[in-house]
C-alpha cells in the first residue's frame, strides 16, 4: 500500500464552493481520486495531517472521511490508515463462482487465512440446512479471503462430513473449499439468500472495517445430486462489495 508523500497545497483544491466544509473536502478527495493523484491503496492523510494542512476542525475531516468510506470511495483498516478503495468487487447474484477465479479475473492477487477447521455435532439449525439428523457430524471452516492484501470476504461454512470425508484434511491456503468440493461433490443446484447486516464485532476485526459498517451477507446452500454438500455464511464488507444479476423474462 503506497503512502503518499507529503502534501503542500491541498487546500489549493478546495476552491471556493459554497458548498458546506465537510462536503468541500469529499470534493477536494474525489478530485485526487478521479485525476489519478490518489491511486487505488494510496494511504490518504491522516485526520490530524487533514486538519493541518486544511485549516479545517477534526469533526468536519472525520465526517469527510466517513462519508466517503460508506460510499465505497475510502477504505478505513483499524490500526493501519485510511486507503483509496479499489472499485468494487462484484458477484453475480444466481451464479457459484470460486472467489479466487473472480479475483484473478480481474487481474488481482487472491490470498486467504484460515481461522478455524474441525469437526462438530450438528445442531438443529444446521441439520435443517444439511438435511441430516441432529448430532451427526459437520465440518466447519472459517476463512478470510483476500483481494491484493485487502479482507473481502469471511466465508463460514458448515460441510456434511459424509459426503466430502477428506475436507479436514485440506490445505485450504492453496486451492479453495469450492474448488475442492467441486471435485469431490459437483455442484447441480445452489441456493442464495441475500441480506444487510451490521457485522459482528470478531467479523469487523477479520475484515478490518470499523465496528457499525454495513456488511453484505449471503447465506448459500448447494446440493450434488440430491444431497445438500454445504451451509455457508459470505460476509462481503458493503464499501468493498456489489452484487449483479441478468435475467430475462
Amino acid at each position: 500500500m503506497p503512502t503518499p508523500p507529503a502534501v503542500s497545497s491541498l487546500a489549493a483544491h478546495l476552491g471556493d464552493s459554497p458548498a458546506p466544509l465537510y462536503a468541500r473536502v469529499k470534493q477536494m478527495i474525489t478530485q485526487q481520486i478521479e485525476s489519478g493523484n490518489w491511486p487505488p491503496h494510496y494511504r490518504v492523510p491522516s485526520e490530524s495531517e487533514l486538519v493541518s494542512q486544511l485549516g479545517f476542525s477534526r469533526m468536519t475531516i472525520n465526517r469527510a472521511l466517513r462519508e466517503m468510506t460508506a460510499e465505497g470511495l475510502l477504505v478505513r483498516m483499524q490500526g493501519v490508515g485510511t486507503f483509496v478503495a479499489e472499485p468494487k468487487s462484484q458477484s453475480a447474484l444466481f451464479e457459484v463462482h470460486n472467489i479466487a477465479d473472480e479475483i484473478a479475473s480481474r487481474g488481482h492477487r487472491h490470498t486467504c487465512r484460515v481461522v478455524s477447521l474441525g469437526e462438530e455435532a450438528a445442531g438443529s439449525e444446521r441439520a435443517l440446512a444439511l438435511d441430516m439428523r441432529e448430532g451427526q457430524r459437520v465440518f466447519h471452516s472459517l476463512i478470510v479471503h483476500f483481494e491484493n492484501d485487502i479482507p473481502v470476504q469471511i466465508e463460514d461454512r458448515f460441510v456434511n462430513a459424509q459426503i466430502a470425508p477428506d475436507y479436514l484434511k485440506q490445505d485450504f491456503t492453496l486451492q479453495t473449499p469450492y474448488a475442492y468440493l467441486s471435485q469431490v461433490a459437483p455442484l447441480t443446484e445452489g441456493e442464495h439468500v441475500v441480506e444487510a447486516i451490521l457485522a459482528e464485532p470478531q467479523e469487523c476485526s477479520l475484515l478490518q472495517i470499523e465496528r457499525g459498517e454495513p456488511c453484505l451477507l449471503i447465506r448459500r446452500r448447494t446440493w450434488s445430486g440430491r444431497q445438500p454438500v454445504t451451509a455457508a455464511r459470505l460476509i462481503h464488507p458493503g464499501s468493498r462489495h456489489r452484487l449483479e444479476g441478468r435475467f430475462s423474462k
